[in-house]
């Protein structure tokens, strides 16, 4: 498979298994991450994906993950490039809280609000239209240029800063990509054009595409 760029959020982290707003919080995986980052690199692996180059966010969740996945593929020495403007969505305020208590200090319905609107932060945070507003210069800056030339692009990263991109690169709207769940561990394999539009998207981890 060639000339892709692959999108994959990090497998499970001890505050995701915890219920925390974990934002640019640094925890580790899960044995349940381990497993799941592992799974990717053999779904990649099984599809003979074999990448150029790796860009991943200065988080260990998405590291680590990224490291897994590159130790199945026998590419463990693959030029990375870590880079902070791929980092999760911050969740100022709500970092490390759980999101009951969140709830119970701001209400449910302002906490549903921070979560899933698409351009109202939480205190002291980014709302997913801030997240864009990092990612999407980064990425047509320096992913893109990689995935044009004809590389195959591998980016270890997050769920909302996915999100982030999953929505430049599908054309969604707000309310399509708010509505869009970014599974953990579950590569997503984009075929761009020359112009960057999709062509082709596959989720490896769909039972239908195994």
């Amino acid at each position: 498979m060639d000339n892709v760029l692959v999108l994959v959020r990090h497998g499970e982290s001890e505050w995701n298994r915890l219920n925390l707003f974990t934002g640019w919080r640094n925890p580790d995986l899960t044995e349940k991450g381990v497993a799941e980052a592992t799974r990717a690199g053999k779904l990649l692996k099984q599809h003979g994906v074999v990448f150029d180059l790796a860009f991943t966010s200065e988080l260990l969740r998405a590291q680590r993950t990224l490291a897994l996945i590159l130790e199945e593929l026998g590419q463990s020495n693959l030029k990375t490039i870590r880079d902070k403007a791929i980092n999760e969505r911050d969740y100022g305020e709500l970092s490390g809280l759980n999101k009951e208590e969140a709830k119970v200090r701001w209400s449910e319905e302002q906490v549903l609000v921070w979560r899933r609107s698409y351009d109202v932060p939480p205190p002291g945070g980014e709302s997913l239209k801030d997240t864009a507003a990092r990612v999407l210069p980064y990425y047509k800056k320096k992913i893109w240029p990689s995935v044009k030339a004809g590389k195959n692009v591998i980016v270890a990263a997050h769920g909302n800063s996915l999100r982030a991109l999953i929505m430049y690169l599908e054309e969604l709207s707000a309310k399509e990509i708010l509505e869009r769940e970014v599974a953990t561990g579950a590569p997503m394999v984009y075929k761009l054009t020359e112009h960057g539009t999709v062509a082709d998207r596959r989720d490896l981890a769909d039972p239908k595409e195994d």
